[in-house]
């Protein structure tokens, strides 16, 4: 199906900008197969690449993934430590993919937390994609909404201590100018996977306005199908557009190159 030109303009430009995604279901995916959790986050890591992959082809300008909260934690011990030596594995395996598909990786939250290892793992990816001009693939990591909002309040704190700053005239443009410095701008289009109907401390602030969209599919078979069905809900919902799952999926075919970069 190839759509013509006058729409395929029209479904751009009603597009989100920003897309973040809360990528939920990975245990009960593996648990589903009698597997350990772990074995869905590997599963995970696909679908991670599928969405990136996708993501670029249809135009969204920034993807923000939620990776690892600040309350995740909380969890097994032997299972935050996995989680920490996928993140790693991943950052080495993924960061030459990224920059030759002009992708720029930044990761949000407080990594300081993380290991004297990952961190310097996280400094030199981000510095290998600095340059790229294409998707901002933002990977949030120990990160938590109120955290977030917290962190911009302590430097608009110190602002006004040290009287560069006239409390009085703190706007939300304050805000968010010093929130996107450090974490992501406004997002468009939310997309929690997994069945939950909930957005558990996720960019709090930056959700103020997106469109919020559900999903029962299990992030590790969240493919470029049910990806498309977000974004036609999405654009029917913000541009009155008639648009389709089939239509989305049309626009994403007559993007796709040759080979899938992503693989």
């Amino acid at each position: 199906m190839t759509l013509p030109e006058a729409q395929q303009a029209a479904v751009k430009e009603a597009m989100p900008k920003h897309v973040a995604i809360i990528m939920d279901g990975n245990g009960r995916w593996a648990q589903q197969r009698g597997k350990l959790r772990m074995f869905g986050h590997q599963a995970g890591v696909k679908s991670v690449r599928r969405a990136v992959s996708f993501a670029t082809q249809v135009g969204i300008q920034s993807l923000t993934l939620f990776a690892f909260s600040s309350e995740n934690w909380r969890r097994p011990e032997e299972e935050v430590s996995s989680l920490m030596n996928l993140f790693l594995t991943v950052l080495q395996r993924e960061v030459k993919k990224l920059k030759n598909n002009n992708v720029q990786l930044r990761i949000i939250g407080d990594t300081s937390r993380f290991s004297e290892k990952l961190q310097q793992r996280i400094a030199v990816a981000q510095q290998e994609t600095a340059d790229n001009t294409g998707l901002v693939l933002n990977i949030a990591a120990n990160y938590g909404g109120r955290w977030d909002m917290l962190n911009a309040c302590q430097q608009l704190c110190r602002q006004v201590k040290s009287g560069a700053l006239d409390e009085q005239q703190i706007t939300e443009q304050d805000i968010s100018t010093l929130m996107e410095e450090n974490t992501v701008g406004d997002v468009d289009l939310l997309i929690r996977t997994g069945g939950d109907h909930r957005i558990s401390n996720f960019l709090l602030w930056q959700t103020a306005y997106a469109e919020f969209y559900f999903s029962d599919v299990l992030w590790p078979d969240f493919d470029d199908d049910a990806f498309g069905k977000a974004i036609a809900a999405f654009v029917s919902r913000e541009r009155r557009f008639g648009c389709t799952g089939e239509q989305v999926q049309a626009l994403l075919n007559n993007n796709q190159q040759n080979e899938d970069h992503f693989a």
